[in-house]
């Protein structure tokens, strides 16, 4: 850090490039070599063995580096961690590191000054899920080889030790330095932040890192217990599914989940609630718990921290959250086997621009088949009712009804195609005769009726009469006309992501706010640097889009997240959060302009 020091306080004092920091050139003098001096450009700057590579975030903000820290794991005294634990470390070690740098910006802090005079320390704050990050990643980085001279002088050390990349915890973080005060700046970014890394490293928490990986080594076995099984979800004893009022942290003294007696299973050691594939309803009073449920169901989707209190909800990793999406563009999509006939459209080859309700909950449901999705999660709150039920009355008052409703088609859904669906209905009985499992949540203890209502609906003589089976092929063709990042007539590309839930990118204004299973803001982010690069690396006119897909997630897996940001696009955070592949799939499917069609024909 003393070249840092020696870069920053000789700055100019009003400067706002900080352009000598960025290039961090130094002179190196070989003591063992004749060879002149030369001038190395490197902007790693170490403590002791401790890195700290700065650079700029974007052209605009200069003045808001962005800092890795990479600190070698023999120092924290941890084994190098393997592809199966790799996120889950890395996750535990950002969650530790964010209490240091909460005390070093409570040091800062003064209400009366905007961060830009203050200074502040920005680090990705985590929820309770567990997910791939470019915030806090593992990676071979080299060592420190020299020894400070005068200035930024500095000697190679030439006493014949080998100094290969060592595996590193890398933690990225943007410092925002105080509006002309080189003074505080030095001292926020030499004195104070090598310190706060220091107190990290001497304070960590072996043991909770142990124990990290043990609960990610149980879930990853419940995950693949459930590819296996008759189960689609497990919601394990004692699990704390309410969460505290505007927050996602598990609310105080709530009632721990308990299964009930005949679905009570053990797996691995835990015991806790199965829920067999087909067809399940949640039904209940107001208040009762049953969305509750379903939302932790949903959560389940991906790991969760210990704390979370949802750290055993395991849920099929391909369910998918439908509802109804007015307005949604739609593109050449088969809703045939809900929607029979519009006017003037064919609904094997539906397109809008503006999709009703159950128009969109329709290409939900056959865009989430398509993509693989094995479990389909629905809350008849975001539900268009004329799409989830039609009772008897209606059908015998209604006869010409184009719209064939879900009841009618989900038992279809799992005998045929293999795909699940859980269910909260409060409203109506219509799905009680269709439904293979039935629970009843009372405040938030939860009921097998499965039995009463199959009672209660042969007392009402309800009897269900199925249409002949659908078509639930899709075809569908993505062509490279109009699908660029760069808007019509214009050399310059465009990429903004809107905290109104839109990503907009070249001509696109893509509307997201339908995407439920998206957790974070930056998971948001990473999915318009997704569709840039899927947009900016084709190179066929016809593409295979589910190849180009599974080639991108190949590639983070090998190379990380990072690769995919780009400095350029000011209005993108620099941290990132990997999503999954129905939701990069789930947005293509809502882009408006691009040549999405049937089969795969000349257009």
């Amino acid at each position: 850090m003393k070249r840092l020091k020696n870069k920053i306080l000789s700055m100019e004092p009003n400067t706002t490039t900080y352009k000598a920091m960025y290039e961090g050139s130094m002179t190196i003098v070989d003591p063992a070599s004749t060879m002149p001096a030369y001038v190395d450009y490197s902007s790693t700057y170490y403590n002791e063995s401790i890195g700290f590579d700065i650079s700029t975030t974007h052209k605009l903000a200069q003045d808001k580096p962005t800092v890795v820290i990479s600190i070698p794991c023999t120092t924290l005294g941890i084994d190098i961690p393997d592809n199966s634990t790799e996120s889950v470390e890395a996750d535990f070690c950002l969650r530790a590191f964010k209490k240091y740098i909460d005390e070093l910006n409570a040091e800062l802090y003064n209400r009366s000054r905007p961060d830009n005079e203050n200074g502040k320390y920005y680090l990705c704050a985590p929820g309770g899920e567990i997910i791939k990050r470019n915030t806090a990643y593992f990676a071979l980085c080299p060592q420190k080889d020299y020894t400070n001279g005068s200035g930024s002088t500095v000697y190679l050390l030439s006493d014949g030790v080998s100094r290969p990349p060592l595996m590193c915890l890398c933690i990225r973080i943007q410092v925002q330095f105080p509006l002309k005060k080189l003074r505080k700046t030095f001292q926020m970014m030499c004195r104070d932040l090598p310190d706060a890394v220091d107190r990290f490293v001497l304070d960590f928490d072996i043991e909770g890192l142990r124990k990290a990986t043990e609960l990610a080594k149980k879930q990853s076995a419940i995950r693949e217990w459930l590819k296996n099984s008759d189960y689609c979800a497990f919601v394990a004893n004692g699990s704390i599914l309410p969460r505290a009022k505007g927050t996602d942290l598990p609310m105080l003294d709530a009632i721990p989940f308990r299964s009930t007696p005949d679905d009570e299973i053990e797996v691995y050691g835990v015991r806790g609630m199965g829920i067999k594939k087909g067809v399940t309803v949640i039904t209940g009073g107001g208040y009762s718990g049953k969305s509750t449920l379903l939302d932790a169901i949903s959560a389940g989707i991906y790991d969760h921290a210990i704390g979370d209190g949802r750290e055993l909800c395991i849920t099929d990793e391909s369910a998918v959250t439908i509802s109804a999406e007015d307005g949604r563009s739609v593109k050449h999509v088969n809703i045939s086997p809900f929607i029979k006939w519009l006017p003037g459209g064919d609904t094997c080859d539906f397109s809008t621009d503006h999709a009703s309700g159950s128009t969109s909950q329709a290409a939900n449901i056959m865009e989430a088949v398509d993509c693989g999705a094995r479990l389909l999660l629905i809350d008849e709150d975001r539900s268009a009712t004329n799409f989830m039920i039609r009772d008897r009355m209606m059908k015998e008052l209604i006869e010409k009804e184009p719209i064939t409703p879900f009841t009618d088609r989900v038992n279809e859904l799992h005998k045929t195609h293999g795909v699940s669906t859980i269910l909260v209905i409060g409203g109506s009985g219509e799905y009680l005769s269709v439904a293979d499992k039935i629970y009843m949540m009372e405040d938030y203890l939860i009921h097998d009726v499965t039995d009463k209502s199959k009672n209660i609906c042969s007392s009402y003589n309800v009897t269900s009469v199925f249409p002949s089976s659908a078509n639930w092929q899709q075809c569908r063709t993505l062509y490279s006309d109009r699908f660029s990042s760069y808007p019509e007539g214009s050399g310059t590309e465009k990429l903004e992501v809107a905290d109104m839930g839109f990503v907009i990118i070249g001509d696109e204004k893509i509307d997201v706010r339908g995407l439920h299973d998206i957790v974070s803001s930056r998971q948001l982010d990473t999915l318009g640097f997704m569709l840039r690069y899927l947009e900016v690396s084709n190179n066929d006119r016809k593409i295979d889009i589910e190849k180009k897909i599974n080639d991108l997630y190949a590639r983070i897996d090998e190379e990380g997240l990072d690769f995919l940001y780009s400095s350029f696009f000011t209005t993108c955070e620099r941290f990132l959060d990997l999503p999954r592949k129905q939701e990069l799939m789930a947005l293509i499917n809502r882009m408006r302009k691009i040549n999405m069609v049937k089969g795969g024909g000349v257009i």
